[in-house]
């Protein structure tokens, strides 16, 4: 609606929630450069079934790739998706918040 600004919610999920923070941030410059509102944060996997319900995407960082059908049973009819792992260890933030949008439409 006219007026209205909508915020997409992207939580990321890995072991302990720490080692996806330079990706968060990175995902959040590549947001605002683009001019896309956006809420992005990290936490430790233990509270994807929790927190992933707020969320309008959920990624898992490639380390707890074995918790991905679980999560996903947990969240359904919710976008859950492990986050590449090339784009993970090279810390590309708009390549992954691409993934994460484009998963939306």
């Amino acid at each position: 609606m006219k007026g209205e600004r909508f915020v997409v919610k992207i939580y990321l999920f890995c072991s302990a929630g720490m080692s996806t923070s330079l990706l968060v941030t990175k995902m959040q410059n590549a947001a605002k450069a683009q001019g896309i509102e956006t809420e992005i944060a990290a936490f430790p996997e233990a509270k994807a079934g929790e927190l992933g319900k707020e969320a309008d995407v959920v990624l898992l960082g490639p380390q707890v790739r074995h918790r991905l059908k679980k999560i996903q049973e947990e969240l359904p009819g919710k976008p859950v998706m492990l986050i590449d792992m090339r784009d993970y260890g090279m810390v590309n933030g708009e390549k992954v918040l691409k993934t994460a949008l484009d998963s939306l439409k």
